[in-house]
């Protein structure tokens, strides 16, 4: 059995294209790409070598096995140990809404389901959906359905858009948004299942969702109270 993670990767505008070669010849194509500005203070910049220039944030799904691999070539063919190249890190996933959008995040990687989550006494999730740019409307209309709250929206842009005919037998276009929702571990399936429903792959909308485990949750009140 396989864990998944997001593999979130943060680095400068300028290596950004290095980045995404380098995951491509990992057999990583299936990418989202967003863009970031620093805000350390000058003090933690100089220490770890950065500077306060812009950013560029790429996610991943990735097996733990792939990881492992991934780690190891970061360092030496990346030089990610090195000040101001940037920064790897992992956050286990909780699910991923369908077979067929599991198969396509999971492109080229060796995968063999498990169970759904190693972190499983959270009462929160957030669920992030990957879609088509304009469509953000209809995929929060559909959450707000069944009790979802508001979300954040990123816009970004997809990489191996050339491998979803191969497994959702569907053409995507490369300009997305990412919609950020925290809910209640209880809600997460059935919000989960309407965005699927009323925005999915069938939809104009295109979405891709699954949901990541919060370890706890402040600011977001009447959820706080909800659970108590």
């Amino acid at each position: 059995m396989s864990e998944l993670s997001m593999m979130v990767t943060i680095t400068t505008r300028k290596h950004t294209r290095k980045f995404v070669q380098f995951y491509e010849e990992m057999n990583l194509p299936v990418s989202v790409i967003t863009l970031g500005t620093g805000t350390a203070s000058s003090e933690i910049l100089d220490y770890f070598g950065l500077d306060g220039s812009e950013k560029s944030v790429i996610f991943h799904i990735i097996t733990d096995t792939r990881w492992k691999e991934v780690k190891r070539q970061l360092r030496l063919k990346m030089s990610i140990d090195i000040p101001g190249i940037g920064i790897a890190f992992t956050v286990p996933l909780s699910s991923i809404g369908g077979m067929k959008a599991l198969n396509y995040l999971t492109a080229q990687q060796d995968y063999v389901k498990g169970e759904e989550s190693t972190l499983k006494d959270t009462k929160y999730e957030l669920l992030v959906t990957i879609a088509n740019q304009g469509h953000t409307e209809l995929i929060m209309d559909a959450a707000r359905k069944v009790h979802a709250a508001g979300g954040t929206v990123i816009h970004a842009k997809g990489t191996g858009t050339h491998l979803a005919q191969k497994f959702m037998g569907v053409t995507l276009v490369p300009e997305k948004e990412m919609i950020f929702i925290v809910v209640r571990k209880t809600q997460k399936n059935a919000i989960m299942k309407a965005i699927m429903a009323e925005a999915g792959m069938q939809t104009k909308a295109q979405s891709l969702v699954f949901s990541l485990p919060v370890s706890d949750l402040a600011g977001l009140r009447q959820l706080s109270i909800d659970d108590k």
